[in-house]
């Protein structure tokens, strides 16, 4: 049956900006990265929070991340580099592909949980602030493995399907094949704007929009990984991932259901103010507002970020009277 289309592969998996070589994989991984980091600012400005802070907690997290997901793919099919005939060395080329999304994100975790740490601030929080970036971010990286010509699935006449070409070297045997990487990156799409969506709906804190987009994501993969036809280890005849997949599901559910009931709503203060030199802290910190993010107004000139974030339920004005009512004037 002759194909009506398909989605033809790089020739390359190198683009070159200019002179300059850059692997395909690597540029859809910076993409995505910048995309995260862009969107995790807009939204964690728009719950309180500072600008700057996420890309500052990022350079924590996204180097802790990447090594992360190379230690989950190294250590799950370590046979590609630890067998006989094979070259260890080809370990640390995150280029050629090679990246486990679950270690990226318990590592990645790590970093934020030390970023947030460093700067005062509550890990839950920040990860729901980040949380449609990092889905918006693995939508992008996906087509990494389209430049390299990996992780497809079955074989398929489809008109959308995925023409591979041969490589001995690389266990490719030419054909077209389902493009699980264009699938799990539509997927990803829809996982992030459906926690923006929610997000907005129903208010959520305390880390469950980022436990929304973890359960959503699981679900997609695993249909995704039934597909794809790349050797893999398997546990009662279904792949390692898709098991990954069905523990994490379960886990990011059940802290939803528990986190609804311990800690209903969502924070109020998400980040405490910056300590301007020679200002006056006695009140204690006070959170950053989006208003003052957008018109740079400085920490401690009055108003909402001197009320604790009053200014979101319109009682920045109440506050300041009922402060001034109890305390007492100061003369100079």
């Amino acid at each position: 049956m002759d194909l009506l289309a398909y989605i033809p592969s790089p020739s390359s998996g190198v683009i070159y900006l200019g002179p300059v070589p850059l692997r395909g994989y690597a540029f859809c991984i910076i993409i995505g990265v910048f995309v995260a980091v862009w969107l995790g600012g807009r939204r964690w400005v728009a719950r309180g929070g500072r600008v700057g802070t996420v890309a500052d907690i990022a350079v924590w997290a996204v180097p802790f991340g990447l090594v992360g997901g190379r230690l989950y793919h190294v250590i799950t099919d370590y046979e590609l580099y630890f067998t006989d005939g094979r070259d260890w060395v080809d370990a640390f080329k995150i280029w050629q592909g090679g990246l486990g999304i679950w270690g990226a994100i318990a590592l990645g975790a790590l970093g934020a949980w030390i970023g947030c740490r460093r700067r005062g601030i509550p890990l839950p929080a920040y990860a729901d602030a980040i949380a449609p970036g990092i889905a918006f971010a693995q939508a992008i990286g996906r087509w990494g493995n389209w430049f390299n010509q990996e992780l497809y699935g079955k074989e398929t006449t489809l008109p959308w399907a995925l023409k591979i070409d041969g490589d001995a070297d690389a266990g490719r045997v030419a054909g077209t094949y389902h493009p699980t990487f264009l699938y799990e990156s539509l997927w990803c799409i829809g996982v992030a704007l459906l926690v923006i969506w929610a997000d907005r709906r129903f208010k959520l804190g305390h880390g469950r929009a980022f436990a929304l987009y973890v359960a959503s994501y699981t679900v997609g993969r695993f249909w995704i990984e039934y597909l794809r036809v790349d050797d893999a280890h398997h546990v009662l005849g279904l792949r390692l991932n898709n098991w990954t997949s069905v523990v994490v599901f379960l886990a990011a559910v059940a802290y939803l259901v528990i986190s609804a009931k311990k800690s209903p709503g969502r924070e109020e203060v998400v980040e405490p103010a910056a300590v301007e030199d020679g200002a006056d802290v006695s009140a204690g910190p006070a959170p950053a507002t989006a208003t003052e993010a957008s018109d740079g107004a400085p920490a401690g000139s009055g108003g909402a970020d001197e009320t604790g974030g009053a200014a979101e339920t319109g009682g920045a004005d109440e506050a300041g009277a009922v402060a001034a009512e109890a305390e007492p004037s100061k003369k100079p």
